[in-house]
């Protein structure tokens, strides 16, 4: 089962993908095969991860579990998502960078 810090996490990524997946994509609330498979895939690490609700944000972390390819993605996510997420999620962009 997993903790708060992983459900936040999830919830995070999710809100990250979605808002990549509608402006990149132009999807509207659904995501494209793509980005439901970098979901998917994010959500198994985070399920996985060896430091549990203890973790550090992903970039700070010193096991790489993401593979290469995936790893890549989720940065291009980041880079997208992360300044809009001031605007349209506030809240969460401040936790998120308060956890880093």
């Amino acid at each position: 089962m997993d903790g708060p810090r992983i459900l936040r996490e999830k919830k995070s990524i999710q809100t990250m993908i979605q808002m990549y997946c509608q402006g990149k994509h132009g999807s509207g609330d659904e995501l494209c095969e793509e980005c439901r498979a970098l979901l998917e895939y994010a959500w198994q690490r985070l399920e996985r991860c060896s430091f549990g609700e203890e973790k550090s944000t992903c970039a700070k972390c010193p096991i790489h579990c993401y593979r290469p390819d995936m790893r890549a993605k989720v940065i291009d996510v980041m880079r997208y998502s992360g300044p809009r997420m001031v605007f349209k999620h506030p809240l969460e962009a401040l936790r998120h960078l308060l956890r880093k």
